[in-house]
């Protein structure tokens, strides 16, 4: 029996989901709206994003009592409660046409499922850039437990490049100090990455939120760090090159922007070339081909 194909986002959802520019009529046409009661909506407790301002918010519902909740809502029925929804996309809308005290909203109702309706949430909030770091993470991380995706699908279904969505869910690798000041906006998503580098980065992160370290300065510490367990661990072989080997090795260091280590055993030998993250690699291998 032939492999079961995984079911891709079809063009009725890229219509939904896709370029802002046209996105409202791309969503009536689509599937047709209507208004409903704003106490018929609720919000969806798998939702990636989990912060929302009260400053966004003020400011939004400001704009909804002057023009109203332009964007319809993406709901989903609530199965055995009739005229029930769940938010699918456009949590924050609700949130701020409830600050707003406007009596209904519109939505566009979606007949999908738990998977569809996790995508659809993820790749809204993306594109509208509305996840800080983690919470992108973690809507990553939740779409693979729950659903087996590997990260190349995951690339394809959510738009990204693969190296991406890696990099991103390394971000949950670190400890939860340092995702504290991610989630909260203290630490830039850029600071995070150059983190998962450093040994401490707890230390290094509260650095970052009190001097202002800069993302450059925390990759210079990271690739301290990797110099010197470069030459720690080199000591011996190291004693026996040459200066030549050494100048060689200092060159293309240099022309790289990355440690390398040149070995020689009798006539032959190897080059090796110590990269932090995917971003290194990809560049590495940009150079390489060019």
């Amino acid at each position: 029996m032939a492999e079961e194909t995984r079911p891709r986002l079809g063009r009725g959802l890229a219509a939904l989901i896709g370029d802002h520019v046209n996105e409202e009529t791309a969503v009536a046409q689509a599937r047709g709206q209507k208004r409903v009661p704003i106490e018929f909506l609720r919000p969806n407790p798998r939702n990636p994003r989990r912060n929302f301002a009260e400053a966004e918010l003020s400011d939004l519902s400001n704009s909804i009592r002057s023009k109203g909740v332009i964007q319809p809502i993406l709901v989903r029925h609530v199965p055995q409660l009739a005229d029930v929804y769940e938010i699918i996309a456009g949590e924050r809308r609700w949130r701020a046409a409830q600050l707003a005290s406007v009596p209904d909203v519109p939505v566009v109702v979606l007949d999908v499922g738990d998977k569809e309706a996790l995508e659809i949430a993820i790749i809204e909030n993306v594109q509208r850039a509305d996840l800080n770091a983690l919470e992108e993470a973690e809507g990553y991380q939740q779409l693979g437990a729950e659903f087996n995706y590997t990260q190349q699908e995951l690339a394809d279904v959510i738009g990204k490049s693969r190296s991406h969505i890696t990099n991103m869910m390394r971000l949950l690798k670190l400890p939860e100090q340092t995702r504290a000041y991610l989630a909260s906006g203290q630490i830039s998503a850029g600071h995070a990455r150059a983190l998962l580098a450093v040994k401490d980065s707890d230390s290094v992160a509260k650095r970052i939120v009190a001097d202002g370290l800069t993302v450059r300065d925390v990759e210079h510490i990271g690739q301290r760090e990797a110099d010197m367990a470069v030459t720690s661990g080199a000591k011996k072989p190291r004693a026996g090159k040459d200066a030549d080997t050494r100048a060689l090795e200092q060159a293309l260091s240099e022309a790289l922007g990355l440690v390398v280590t040149i070995s020689h055993r009798g006539g032959a030998g190897d080059v090796r070339i110590r990269y932090r993250d995917l971003e290194q690699l990809d560049a590495l291998c940009h150079k390489l081909r060019g």
